[in-house]
Parts: C-alpha cells; structure tokens; sequence
C-alpha cells in the first residue's frame, strides 16, 4: 500500500475486474495505486471456458495469484484459478484489515495534524517492520517499545497506541507495575512477604497476578487480564493492597505503575 509499489511473483493480490474481453479479464490492483494486470482466458477457471462472462464480470472484486511481472512493459500477468478458496479467504481477510489499519492511521494522522507525505514515510516504515500496518496496530495494543524501535517517533507512537487500543480487541492483555516497600522492624522479611501475599487476593478466574523480586526495595506486580480496564483496576488494588499492609506494620511502601523501557 505504502511501501511497494510492484506485487511480486507468487503474490496472492485483491483486485476489481475493469474490463472482460474475449480473451480474457483486466484487473485494477487495489493495493497497488490501481496498477493492472490481465487474466488471461486460460487463466480464469479450470477447464475449457466457452463464456468467459460466465466466470468474471466488470466491477467484481477477486483475488489473484502473480504469476509474472514486467515492470519495464508494465505488464502484470494473473490467474484466478490458482487460488484456492482458503487462501482467497485469508487474503480478503487480510486486505479488509489492512483497509480498516490505514483509516486508524489517518485518524492518528488527523490527531496530529500530520501530512500526507508524513503519512505515507510513517506507513511505508510500518509495512516494512511489521509486514503491514494492522500488524503494527495489533503489535502496538501491548508493546509500544516495538514501534519505537522502527523508527516511529514517540508522538506518532504513543497515539498509534491509543487508537489501536480503541479498535482491536485484545483477547487478553499483560501489564505491569512496581512496588517499593521496605520495613525497619526485626522480622522486617517476613513483614514484606506478608504484604506481597495481599496482591495474590485479587487473583480470580480469568485474572493472573505474578509478584517477583526486581531488587531491593522494588517488586514487580505483573497483572494478565481480559481487558485493559480490568487489569488496570486490578494492578491498581494490588498495589495499594501491597503498600497498605507494609505500612500497617510500621513499615513504608510506595505504588508505581510501569512505563516502557522502565527496569
């Protein structure tokens, strides 16, 4: 879409037929600026074909298979029947993401106040990191330090996050936070172990809580939930729980929740 501007051989591409001749079909390629290929009859169904329009039609969208490129001619050769229906499935699938993924960049773009020439560097960047944009959206629900590491600056991130927390719904996500607690009394250890146990209260079905030694004074909350609002709320309690009991010992405890790149 942003990054390519020829499919490759062996390509599976989604495209809109613009003309049926006798011969055989032409295809306007969707994710190549509209660039055509032809299906030749031979191409179009097994078989011996005696109507053509019997198996295509002008303004249908189909997916095809690469099966040539000339870029000095500019020729693009295709074929229909070597797509099977698993793969045309998936390839629609993937186009339909791809589609919806560029719209949540433009809104990204729009929150920004970005132009179209930052629009397109930023989509060629993450079609070639991820392979295309939705896998950047859907990488960028958890991991935001991956974006960072392609190169997208961190305004453009952070919002890129925002926007594909708002639309791709994550079967379960994993968040972190930190406590510091300490305790000046004589049995100060066990103190402390007793008060990292009242993180594990508020594990239930569906919600994971993992407590561990970062080092001294700091632990490490780690919440695995459905949804970001629920591990959030839960991340939270188990903090404050946490440092509740440490100072009820007359000890000190403090609640931090996690940011990228943070140790």
């Amino acid at each position: 879409m942003y990054s390519k501007k020829w499919p490759e051989k062996g390509e599976f591409v989604v495209g809109t037929v613009t003309k049926v001749m006798d011969f055989g079909a032409f295809v306007a390629l969707d994710e190549y600026d509209g660039k055509e290929g032809l299906v030749h009859i031979s191409e179009v169904a097994s078989g011996w074909i005696k109507y053509i329009r019997d198996h295509v039609r002008e303004g249908q969208k189909v997916v095809c298979k690469v099966l040539n490129v000339d870029k000095k001619r500019g020729h693009i050769d295709l074929s229909i029947k070597d797509v099977n229906e698993h793969q045309r499935r998936e390839k629609i699938q993937q186009w339909k993401n791809e589609q919806k993924a560029d719209k949540w960049l433009r809104m990204v773009a729009e929150k920004l106040s970005l132009e179209e020439d930052e629009i397109k560097k930023i989509g060629a960047k993450l079609e070639e990191e991820f392979g295309g944009i939705y896998y950047a959206f859907e990488e960028a629900t958890t991991n935001l330090v991956s974006l960072l590491e392609a190169g997208i600056e961190e305004e453009v991130a952070k919002k890129i996050q925002e926007v594909a927390r708002q639309n791709i719904k994550v079967h379960e996500v994993t968040i972190d936070g930190f406590v510091d607690v300490t305790s000046p009394n004589p049995n100060g250890v066990e103190e402390v172990k007793e008060a990292l146990i009242k993180a594990y209260e508020f594990a239930k079905k569906g919600i994971f809580i993992e407590v561990s030694y970062v080092g001294s004074p700091r632990y490490r909350i780690r919440v695995r939930a459905p949804d970001y609002k629920i591990a959030e709320e839960i991340l939270r309690k188990a903090g404050e729980a946490i440092v509740n009991k440490i100072k009820e010992f007359g000890g000190s405890g403090a609640f931090h929740r996690y940011v990228e790149g943070q140790r």
